[in-house]
């Protein structure tokens, strides 16, 4: 049997990795070449980083929730540390991010709007499946934790 470490990285390579990796590439309209200007830094900055909050994640929901990321072997206890202090959704942030560094560094409308289409299919299952088969399973303390983490927005403090 796999442990949650192992079934997150299958799940990772299997979903993320064709969310993020395999479709921009087969969506492109550019010539696949690299965006040479100052601001593929800002793209390369995105992947980079969009990467690591959904490593980090990922492995959050195998050590802290004892599951993954993936709807058919969820964590069993609530994931909300780290990162799922500032936003119920980091993952999917960050898989954003990396689909949108690389409309950058490959200059590609066509992946821009495959963004567009991701953000509104994540948005629209987290509304639909994922927060109420939370609030199913975690009760109160989901609902606690909605009431003081916003789904996609880090807040800005006011002063």
């Amino acid at each position: 049997m796999l442990g949650p470490l192992l079934k997150t990285l299958l799940f990772t390579v299997i979903v993320p990795g064709t969310v993020a990796g395999y479709v921009p590439l087969f969506v492109i309209d550019s010539d696949r070449e690299l965006w040479k200007s100052p601001l593929a830094a800002i793209g390369w900055t995105l992947i980079v980083v969009g990467t690591g909050i959904y490593l980090v994640c990922a492995f959050d929901f195998s050590a802290t929730g004892r599951g993954t990321p993936a709807p058919v072997d969820p964590p069993k206890k609530l994931v909300s540390g780290k990162l799922y202090r500032l936003t119920r959704n980091p993952m999917y942030v960050g898989v954003l991010s990396v689909v949108a560094g690389e409309a950058i560094v490959f200059k590609s409308s066509a992946i821009a709007k495959y963004w567009l289409v991701v953000a509104i299919g994540f948005h629209l299952f987290v509304l639909i499946y994922e927060e109420p088969t939370l609030r199913g399973k975690f009760g109160e303390s989901y609902r606690e934790y909605c009431g003081r983490v916003p789904r996609w927005i880090i807040p800005v403090k006011q002063r």
